[in-house]
């Protein structure tokens, strides 16, 4: 499957730069503008998904984390849940 996917992307670009090659200069000059807008257009969007992923990542990490750490410290009596933070002296404000 990847063989025959590579063959024909290969293909693909050949051909792109065959026809590019028969194109006239003026042409060319308008296919090159759009190739490169489309290629930037391209690499723009796949970044924005890769940051995209890679936060979502990272919120579901320290969310998982802040879970952790929150279910760690409480004893839970039935319903009710008393976290051992509130067992200590409270300060006066």
């Amino acid at each position: 499957m990847l063989e025959k996917f590579s063959a024909a992307l290969a293909l693909a670009v050949c051909l792109v730069m065959l026809l590019r090659l028969v194109m006239g200069a003026k042409r060319r000059r308008g296919f090159d503008a759009w190739a490169i807008g489309t290629w930037g257009s391209l690499r723009g969007i796949s970044r924005q998904v890769w940051r995209w992923r890679s936060n979502r990542r990272k919120a579901e990490q320290a969310a998982q984390e802040a879970i952790r750490r929150a279910s760690a410290d409480v004893r839970r009596d039935g319903n009710v849940y008393h976290p051992d933070s509130f067992r200590g002296p409270r300060k006066p404000h």
